[in-house]
């Protein structure tokens, strides 16, 4: 850990957020992916003790040694450093059974997910996570249930399995209350602190401690809500819109490329409007909520007789944007008197968004399993995404050489630095498809030695 002076008293003047009530002194945040570790140091940051939880051993052991993969900063200080700090001031430690946080403490926040397979979401983990809990719950003790849900599931699903294993009762004995999570994958300790939040609680005074734990962290409003149900539907509601929008921007880009302009530059035009705010299209959408947001409410949806047509029709436009954008490529090798059976493609970035290490649902990695089963040659680069790929390299010299074409799938800093040495290396005439439009990187000049194609 290499924080220098000022960093350092920055951190330090985070600790005088704690409240002066003890109660909220220890948390428990179980789960710890690309939501939990963050929160986590988040409340640690302030003052709190924090014990993260997490099924995964491995994760565990790695955490507690100060290893992340997460690509997080706060203040440009590294997640990394902030975790080795965290443990070196015995603020933080992880384990991997819930037992060991039960006896001392008396906040708990759950941000297990809810992985959608085959269309269908599995509540497994998260039952077990809340059985378990359940079996050591106190008196007076908060529940705050942070993971994005069926609506409803909050009161119908892990209410009664909390208070069967426990004996106790929700709002009685102990508070249970959602709130949902809005940060941005790499924006997380600044959108803790800075973005408004959503909480309720089955009862006033689940609410209220809800929201008094919550506002340790939180330094924007926290704003209460009538019913846990309101607040878990909002929560997919806005991830859904956006999945949406994409959908339409997707289809206007398929519109201008029959019409021969540029997409990019009319969403640009467009949004100058000052009531139109269009999102920029790409190769599809990845990521954990995105995707999964419709099945969140399928299943209420389907239960209540609800159509949702709208929007099982936008899931299905960009569950297949992955395939037009091979097709694409497909055309403009042909363009070129080559077929998509053998070229060699260079692929540049992997992660399911830009300057991101998540592959979650990522469509770069769809549209690679495209390419191989088409009996492309692939060599993709990606130096924020970690992983076993067979297709992966280090460097991004060992993907340029002698293709037939380069994918721009997403944007990384070392990617972003490096376009003008791919369009001046790669043969004169191969093709380039962009799909997150880099020519602010980009030479014109060397732009027109290639086959250059913009979605």
């Amino acid at each position: 850990m290499n924080l220098t002076d000022d960093k350092v008293s920055i951190l330090d003047t985070l600790d005088e957020h704690i409240p002066q009530n003890a109660w909220y002194k220890d948390v428990a945040v179980i789960g710890l992916g690309f939501v939990g570790l963050p929160l986590a140091l988040s409340f640690s940051l302030r003052g709190c003790n924090v014990i993260g939880v997490d099924i995964n051993k491995r994760l565990v052991e790695e955490i507690n040694d100060g290893i992340t993969a997460h690509k997080e900063s706060f203040y440009d200080i590294p997640i990394t450093d902030i975790l080795k700090r965290e443990i070196e001031r015995k603020h933080f430690y992880a384990t991997a059974n819930i037992s060991d946080v039960l006896d001392d403490c008396h906040n708990f926040i759950i941000t297990v997910g809810i992985p959608i397979v085959n269309g269908e979401h599995e509540m497994e983990y998260l039952e077990s996570a809340c059985t378990e809990l359940g079996k050591g719950l106190k008196q007076g003790d908060l529940v705050i249930v942070r993971s994005t849900v069926v609506p409803g599931t909050t009161e119908e699903v892990i209410k009664p399995l909390l208070e069967s294993a426990s004996g106790l009762k929700a709002g009685d004995d102990f508070h249970l209350a959602y709130s949902s999570e809005r940060i941005a994958e790499g924006r997380a300790f600044q959108e803790f602190a800075d973005m408004p939040i959503l909480v309720a609680g089955v009862d006033e005074p689940s609410t209220t401690r809800a929201k008094e734990l919550l506002g340790i962290v939180c330094k924007a409003e926290v704003i209460p809500a009538s019913s846990i149900k309101v607040v878990e539907t909002a929560k997919v509601f806005e991830n859904v819109q956006r999945d949406v929008n994409i959908a339409m921007v997707q289809e206007f880009a398929r519109f201008t490329e029959a019409l021969g302009i540029d997409i990019f530059e009319v969403v640009n035009l467009a949004n100058t409007h000052k009531r139109v705010k269009l999102l920029a299209p790409g190769p599809g959408v990845g990521g954990y909520c995105l995707p999964n947001a419709y099945y969140y409410l399928k299943p209420k949806a389907e239960q209540m007789g609800i159509s949702l047509s709208l929007l099982e029709l936008a899931r299905k436009e960009n569950d297949a944007v992955p395939q037009i954008i091979v097709d694409m490529l497909e055309r403009a090798l042909a363009d070129n008197g080559k077929h998509l059976n053998g070229a060699d493609i260079a692929v540049l970035g992997l992660a399911m968004k830009d300057y991101s290490n998540d592959a979650r649902i990522s469509p770069p990695l769809e549209i690679v399993n495209i390419l191989l089963q088409k009996q492309a040659n692939v060599k993709a680069f990606d130096p924020a995404v970690d992983g076993d790929y067979p297709y992966k390299v280090d460097d991004i010299n060992k993907c340029i050489s002698d293709v037939d074409a380069v994918m721009i799938l997403a944007k990384q800093h070392e990617i972003d630095s490096s376009i003008n040495k791919v369009l001046s290396e790669v043969p004169e005439g191969a093709v380039v498809l962009d799909t997150r439009d880099i020519r602010s990187f980009a030479e014109p000049a060397l732009l027109s030695r290639v086959r250059y194609v913009c979605i």
